[in-house]
């Protein structure tokens, strides 16, 4: 009986291949279109580009951009104008396409939340929403004097 056993074991060990979920190429579709094996069962083309791909409701969190951050323009990025009610201007802001703000000359920190681009310089917090199609949503409020107005874009 190990006569056999053996060496039908051996040969068993021996004949077995590493088995492999997916080959290079489907492994570059998938890279490339930014779909993943779950997404493209539910429909997720990977013979289209990522970028198709995700207008048509499909993302891949973990998949890198298409494009980098300095191709891809921010919505935040440009000259602002921060204006009382009077049409005073309260303060003049830049953004660049890294999103660094700099509000009149000095730069400050900002922060990304809830789909809106937040800063604060001394007792005044900007906020400048990021879908741009939303008009009338980027405003800025002073804590110490209960203000608040627009801010426009130049």
């Amino acid at each position: 009986m190990k006569r056999i056993i053996l060496p039908a074991l051996a040969m068993l060990i021996g004949v077995q291949t590493p088995a492999h979920a997916i080959n290079d190429k489907y492994r570059q579709q998938l890279e490339q279109s930014g779909c993943t094996q779950m997404s493209e069962l539910e429909g997720c083309d990977i013979h289209k580009s990522q970028a198709e791909n995700a207008k048509a409701g499909f993302s891949n969190p973990q998949a890198p951009a298409a494009t980098d951050s300095a191709t891809t323009p921010t919505p935040y990025a440009g000259q602002w104008v921060a204006k009382s009610d009077s049409g005073a201007t309260v303060a003049t802001i830049r953004i660049d396409a890294k999103e660094q703000v700099w509000v009149n000359g000095k730069r400050v920190n900002a922060k990304r939340t809830d789909g809106t681009l937040q800063f604060r310089q001394g007792k005044i917090t900007f906020t400048i929403q990021g879908d741009r199609r939303l008009t009338g949503e980027d405003y800025w409020t002073d804590s110490d004097a209960g203000t608040k107005g627009p801010i426009e874009i130049e």
